[in-house]
């Protein structure tokens, strides 16, 4: 069984918990994605599946790419990636990877490119507090100071300063699945996810799985329940 899916976010909504809570939820395109090279400790220093999703036009690929695809017979993908495997898991060449990989109440960690929000200044960028915003000031969004003169006579690598937003390579950890529709390769995962509509994610397993989400009006209703419990016995040892 793989441990990851290549797909395409869809948008947001909102569903019901069992107990009447409201949660945003992710809607993932998820696969079918299929294997297109399969990399062996022994051959090539780790074991790893690369997977591809989405079509592509054929006068759009390179002449080595297209001979890939058409010597494991599957179509062009637009989208590939590789994804780490364990040893014991088995592949074929042009398998499919599909949705049903995960269930309910799985965690995963999907990655994505943020939304590039183009040049920014440093207030919006790194959310700065600003200068004064009395009469006379001439610095209200203005970087300001960024070192002094002679030590250490330069600026400090990675001071925060205006420059691109977004587009950034981001990873959301243990977001826990809350549905899936084998039939329409769909994931619903709950909260938000990197990326506008349409990109493209990778869902993995997650690396460090959450402790399972258990409502907090249950916990308070078993506390309540339990405190009565220990009063109840309490009353009766004293009779």
């Amino acid at each position: 069984m793989a441990v990851g899916i290549l797909g395409k976010k869809l948008g947001m909504s909102q569903v019901f918990r069992d107990d009447g809570r409201v949660i945003p939820v992710t809607v993932i395109e998820a696969g079918p994605c299929n294997v297109l090279q399969i990399k062996t400790k022994a051959k090539d220093g780790y074991d790893a599946v690369q997977i591809g999703f989405g079509e592509k036009k054929e006068k759009n690929v390179s002449k080595p790419d297209m001979g890939k695809f058409k010597k494991i017979n599957v179509t062009p993908k637009r989208f590939v990636r590789e994804i780490k495997t364990a040893p014991e898991q088995k592949f074929e060449l042009g398998q499919q990877v599909k949705v049903d990989i995960f269930a309910a109440g799985d965690a995963v960690d999907v990655v994505g490119t943020s939304i590039g929000k183009g040049f920014q200044g440093g207030m919006k960028r790194w959310h700065w507090k600003g200068g004064k915003k009395t009469h006379g000031s001439t610095s209200h969004r203005r970087v300001g100071s960024i070192g002094s003169s002679t030590t250490p006579g330069r600026v400090i690598r990675g001071h925060h300063m205006p420059g691109r937003m977004g587009g950034d390579i981001v990873t959301i950890q243990n977001l826990e699945v809350v549905k899936i529709d084998a039939e329409n390769n769909i994931l619903v995962v709950e909260g938000a996810v990197p990326g506008p509509t349409n990109s493209l994610l990778v869902i993995k397993k997650a690396k460090k799985l959450a402790k399972a989400k258990v409502p907090q009006l249950l916990i308070t209703q078993e506390k309540k329940e339990k405190s009565k419990k220990e009063t109840g016995g309490k009353k009766e040892a004293k009779k």
